[in-house]
């Protein structure tokens, strides 16, 4: 079974550890401790978890998803936003529902992690990307 470690540095994909740090509010000599095996409190593990989008369950145990269900695209919610736009115009034609869901799900990882400057990290949304079909 992979440790707390394990899964921060796999949340952390490519960014640095500074990068990281000020990306979830907390210093760096305390990310590249929890690196070195130490396990934070609930409070800081939530605090990460929430700043990188990521589920407090898999961050603490590696159950469950890596992304939080947010960027889950709700089916449901989908074939009905089909159905009222197809009402709006009868010629549009839309991509199968997998196309969609996939388009939505990057959509929505893209926005939530769009940084003050505008940057969209397309490193990161690949790596989110790997884990659509396990939603």
């Amino acid at each position: 079974m992979e440790g707390f470690a394990t899964r921060l540095r796999e949340l952390m994909g490519e960014m640095s550890v500074s990068a990281f740090a000020r990306k979830v509010g907390l210093g760096e000599a305390l990310i590249r401790k929890y690196l070195k095996g130490a396990e934070p409190g609930f409070a800081k593990a939530n605090q990460i978890a929430m700043a990188a989008n990521c589920s407090l369950e898999w961050l603490a145990t590696g159950c469950g998803y890596l992304y939080r269900q947010a960027e889950v695209v709700d089916r449901q919610a989908l074939q009905g936003a089909r159905v009222l736009s197809c009402e709006q115009d009868a010629t549009m034609i839309l991509p199968d529902e997998d196309t969609l869901v996939r388009l939505l799900a990057y959509y929505q990882f893209l926005r939530s992690h769009k940084r003050a400057d505008g940057f969209l990290d397309l490193a990161m949304a690949r790596q989110f990307g790997k884990h659509l079909d396990e939603a």
